[in-house]
């Protein structure tokens, strides 16, 4: 064999080769594709590498970026002789995001007030109304000296944006931090004392923003749920509200069928669950949490927030944890009274 004909056979050679390897990775089964994928989370990412699908789920992603925003126009709702109350806005991703801000009046202390970005519960994104719920829980923080600001996640109400939920993505994660630059940027609220307060489904939005955003000093949970995934596939969620039927094809719906076809539901072992999840991010939170959760919550088991405690004793995390035997969800009646005083009490502790 003479060698032209030699080198033209190790050509041929080669196109097959790669022909065959460029099907095989155009046609791979999605466990393949999955496999390839757990392996780029696992590996790290450098930067300005490409990301993989569903990076901004991650708290790597939400520890990597910026926020930047300011507050809008103020326009005064009512006034009394604690504090006054305005309806304003701040940008987050761009979009217009509404809220109800609470200032205290009298002599402001040095270096600004101290502030609350209070966030909601699940609530059916058009029913929302941003002067509705809640009105108890920051009138009571907001008369004991707190800036107090009720932010409308996105896609509620007159919020601009989709209302994906909290539990698939970091967007409502994004709408609490940018909100905390907004308060921060203000000359009325001093930067190093924003904590935050959350309700139910904003238990996760929480926690995930503090493993974000470790420097937070103080967080409040009411009746919190969804912290390591794990706890929301053994404990679930009673709301009939929060349910969508498996045939909806909303995008929210869409794109999250698009994620468990992607990298699967949520498991333990994934590489990629490991950097949604806020637990192995926890160890780096610097300060105090407390916790509030009534037995009798018959849409969020208590399970949720006694194995949340056991996670922050284990990274040694300050904490307070109260249990009320009565008082459902919300955390009603005298046991409302109670928990919305030992919140105020925890605040001073470390906001003021």
């Amino acid at each position: 064999m003479n060698k032209d004909k030699l080198l033209i056979l190790i050509l041929l050679f080669l196109l097959v080769s790669l022909g065959g390897l460029f099907a095989a990775q155009r046609f791979a089964k999605p466990q393949a594709q999955k496999e390839v994928m757990e392996r780029a989370y696992s590996m790290g990412l450098s930067q300005g590498e490409e990301k993989p699908p569903f990076w901004e789920m991650t708290i790597p992603y939400l520890r990597e970026r910026s926020y930047e925003s300011s507050l809008g126009e103020l326009s005064q709702v009512s006034q009394n002789k604690s504090y006054t109350t305005y309806l304003t806005h701040y940008l987050s991703d761009g979009l217009r995001v509404n809220g109800l801000l609470t200032i205290p009046l009298g002599k402001m202390p040095e270096g600004g007030w101290p502030a609350v970005i209070f966030i909601h519960g699940y609530i059916p994104p058009s029913e929302y109304s941003t002067q509705e719920r809640y009105e108890d829980y920051v009138n009571y923080i907001a008369k004991n000296g707190f800036v107090v600001f009720k932010i409308d996640l996105r896609g509620h109400g007159e919020s601009e944006g989709e209302a994906r939920g909290a539990y698939y993505s970091s967007d409502y994660v994004v709408d609490t931090l940018n909100a905390r630059a907004a308060l921060a940027k203000s000359d009325f609220v001093n930067g190093g004392k924003i904590g935050l307060w959350g309700h139910s489904m904003a238990g996760n939005i929480i926690i995930r923003s503090l493993a974000a955003m470790p420097d937070i000093p103080a967080a409040v949970v009411w009746a919190g749920a969804v912290y390591t995934y794990e706890d929301f596939q053994s404990l679930g969620i009673n709301d009939n509200s929060y349910r969508r039927p498996a045939d909806d094809n909303s995008p929210g719906r869409q794109r999250v069928r698009e994620l468990f076809d992607t990298h699967g539901e949520f498991r333990m072992e994934s590489e990629f669950w490991k950097q949604v999840t806020p637990v192995d991010y926890l160890k780096d939170y610097s300060g105090a949490i407390a916790i509030h959760h009534a037995a009798d919550d018959d849409v969020v088991n208590i399970g949720y927030s006694r194995n949340l405690v056991k996670l922050l004793e284990q990274y040694g995390i300050k904490h307070e944890f109260f249990e009320y035997q009565s008082g459902g969800h919300n955390i009603n009646g005298a046991s409302f009274s109670v928990a919305i005083e030992r919140t105020v009490d925890f605040y001073k502790k470390y906001l003021q």
